[in-house]
């Protein structure tokens, strides 16, 4: 793990959302359905969408909101393809990469790629299975595969990366 550290609570998951949502903002791809279509309110977002994390991660927050309902009204306004639902998915690892190792960071990863295909097949009507229609978006079958390859738990893929 190197000098980062697991996600402990809400004040990483803040952290982390902050981080994340700067850089989706400033992406050429996604950072419009956040700032011309969407026009969110970072200071208003990041307490909503930290409770449906602490949710998702830690069962300790309440989040009573319809998470899919804000998505479909960008829908709505214009299509999200499976390639913006790959960039998610991938600034949202690089995210949670960049800072944080360990059971818990794994487990908002892969919760994000399950958001991410879920949403993805209820607005496109696709699985992600097959989808080749542009790059980014990572395959469910991929995913599958990746997991299929990880290494045993408490045995490293080899040496972490300099810094």
């Amino acid at each position: 793990m190197g000098d980062r550290r697991d996600i402990r609570g809400r004040a990483d998951l803040d952290e982390l959302l902050r981080r994340f949502y700067v850089e989706a903002f400033a992406d050429p791809l996604i950072g419009p359905f956040f700032t011309e279509i969407a026009g969110t309110d970072l200071d208003v977002h990041l307490p909503r969408i930290g409770d449906f994390w602490e949710r998702a991660l830690f069962r300790t927050a309440e989040y009573k909101r319809n998470a899919m309902a804000p998505h479909a009204a960008l829908h709505a306004a214009r299509a999200l393809t499976a390639e913006d639902f790959g960039r998610w998915v991938q600034l949202w690892h690089a995210a949670v990469d960049g800072r944080y190792a360990g059971p818990n960071a794994d487990r908002a990863k892969a919760q994000g790629e399950r958001i991410a295909v879920s949403m993805s097949k209820r607005m496109t009507g696709a699985d992600g299975s097959a989808t080749t229609e542009g790059p980014g978006f990572v395959p469910l079958a991929a995913l599958r595969l990746r997991a299929a390859c990880a290494p045993p738990a408490g045995r490293s893929a080899g040496p972490a990366p300099r810094r």
